[in-house]
């Protein structure tokens, strides 16, 4: 029997986060909500269902908090699980965990990182299906061209747009 989930809800200048963590790993992050109900129902169904109200990553949480305010906050060091990967996904999300704050790759350059330089649309499914955004920060990869690209977070391109801007002032 596995030990539950611990979910946990904060409201922040990006709107309402719903985080999913396990010991001191994290499993999902949500944000970008107008409340915490729309938060937690945007989570997976599968880890919310094994998750109970509690503490966990404090330190975390006041960093996204910080984040979201407009503070630069470098999250490479948080213990993510993705859930399972392939290993082009698993090279994909390590490469881009590696994208600094205010910095963007096009998909087809993180393509090219990951080792696998003709997988731009690959890599642009790869990022629409992180379920840990800003920690795995897909919204740093964008388009030839500096378009945004997608973004299946909250708020889609607007948010990607918002938080690109917040990171270049």
């Amino acid at each position: 029997m596995h030990a539950p989930n611990t979910l946990v809800t904060v409201p922040s200048e990006l709107g309402w986060m719903a985080l999913i963590g396990s010991g001191d790993v994290l499993l999902q992050l949500q944000f970008g909500h107008c409340c915490r109900q729309a938060a937690i129902r945007a989570l997976d169904p599968a880890l919310l269902a094994r998750a109970e109200p509690g503490r966990f990553g404090e330190d975390l949480v006041e960093r996204l908090q910080a984040y979201a305010s407009g503070e630069p906050v470098d999250f490479r060091n948080v213990r993510v699980d993705p859930g399972p990967l392939t290993n082009f996904r698993r090279q994909v999300i390590l490469h881009c965990r590696r994208i600094c704050y205010g910095e963007t790759l096009t998909y087809g350059q993180l393509a090219a990182k990951a080792g696998f330089p003709r997988a731009a649309r690959a890599v642009g499914s790869c990022m629409a299906a992180n379920r840990i955004p800003l920690i795995i920060p897909c919204h740093r990869v964008t388009a030839v061209g500096g378009r945004p690209g997608g973004f299946s977070a909250a708020g889609g391109i607007r948010t990607k747009k918002r938080l690109l801007a917040m990171e270049t002032r």
